[in-house]
């Protein structure tokens, strides 16, 4: 596409994966708002959406459902494209947020602001960033120490979880009952329950986060070329890497903040979207929208599953990720990775 003093370069078949993305997306979230449990006709969820409807209605539409799927179009989007970035700077399938580490050092933070400082959704956010950061600079340092960090970081990742999983458990171990049982459903990954509040937090942050993570995800693809290929083409190095970074785990923090740390939506979303559009580097929104569509789909599959009780949406990512895992495992050991 080319204009007076603009050229913009578009592959056709991306457009159209996330053109088809987009319409999937569109039709689970309608799915779910007019079918799950008390049935709305499309109908009434335009009058309740115009002011009127009957106040049973608009509260199952206005305070439930819409929040609710809602949150998880934010946080699918929010998780994929973290998830991307990571994959991309270490290079490997398996350098997802949630796999080294940093998704469980955001959880930490947020457990214990939640069960030591009984904070609230914005302070559990922040605590979240933190710990996101920390573990980030922690899993980094650890990998870089004799160099080699590209090759390193999955396997120390691994062992920072391991430990903050271990940390968690002692905190819940040591809260109160109703805390503990609170925590640990929010420790699987849940949307149940989520209010306009979360849905703000989260919106808001990625409102700030998104654009710079679209500018800086401009140099990733040089980046994946190797740090002499970019360094050779104008890239600072160092001190992009570091930008990406410290913005893919903010984004990932926050919206672990709000939902929990969700198993392997960051993990699977970014391959699915490069095998999908069959481009050879990783592209932020395609990524996010097909993250969007594997949250709003588990969180159906999670309402319908055992109706009318709910199964936090941690639980069907978890289920079909461990087999994508050990699919993707599969395929890196034939290959010799």
């Amino acid at each position: 596409m080319r204009a007076p003093g603009l050229a913009v370069r578009l592959d056709l078949r991306t457009l159209w994966v996330s053109g088809a993305l987009l319409l999937a997306v569109l039709a689970v979230v309608a799915w779910t708002v007019v079918a799950v449990g008390v049935r709305l006709p499309m109908a009434d969820i335009i009058e309740i959406l115009d002011g009127g409807g009957r106040r049973a209605d608009r509260f199952i539409l206005l305070d439930l459902r819409l929040p609710r799927v809602s949150l998880g179009l934010l946080a699918g989007a929010a998780l994929a494209m973290s998830g991307a970035v990571f994959q991309s700077l270490s290079r490997n399938p398996l350098g997802s947020p949630d796999i080294v580490g940093f998704t469980t050092g955001s959880a930490t933070g947020a457990v214990v602001a939640i069960l030591v400082f009984g904070t609230g959704p914005g302070g559990a956010a922040v605590a979240a960033v933190v710990g996101g950061l920390l573990t980030a600079l922690i899993v980094y340092g650890l990998a870089a120490a004799g160099g080699g960090a590209v090759r390193r970081i999955v396997l120390v990742g691994i062992g920072i979880s391991a430990m903050l999983v271990a940390v968690n458990s002692y905190l819940i171990s040591r809260a109160r009952v109703d805390a503990a049982q609170a925590a640990s459903v929010w420790l699987v990954g849940t949307l149940n329950g989520r209010t306009w509040e979360y849905v703000r937090l989260l919106g808001l942050a990625l409102l700030v986060l998104t654009p710079l993570l679209l500018l800086f995800g401009r140099r990733l693809q040089l980046l994946e070329m190797g740090d002499d290929s970019a360094q050779s083409l104008g890239v600072r190095v160092n001190r992009s890497r570091l930008v990406l970074v410290l913005l893919a785990v903010a984004v990932c923090a926050v919206a672990t903040a709000t939902t929990g740390p969700v198993a392997f939506v960051a993990l699977a979303a970014p391959q699915i979207t490069r095998r999908l559009t069959g481009s050879p580097t990783l592209q932020l929104l395609p990524t996010a929208i097909t993250g969007a569509l594997l949250m709003v789909l588990s969180d159906f599959v999670a309402q319908r599953l055992l109706a009318p009780a709910q199964l936090p949406v941690g639980v069907v990512t978890g289920a079909v990720g461990g087999v994508y895992l050990a699919w993707l495992l599969a395929g890196q050991w034939r290959k010799g990775n």
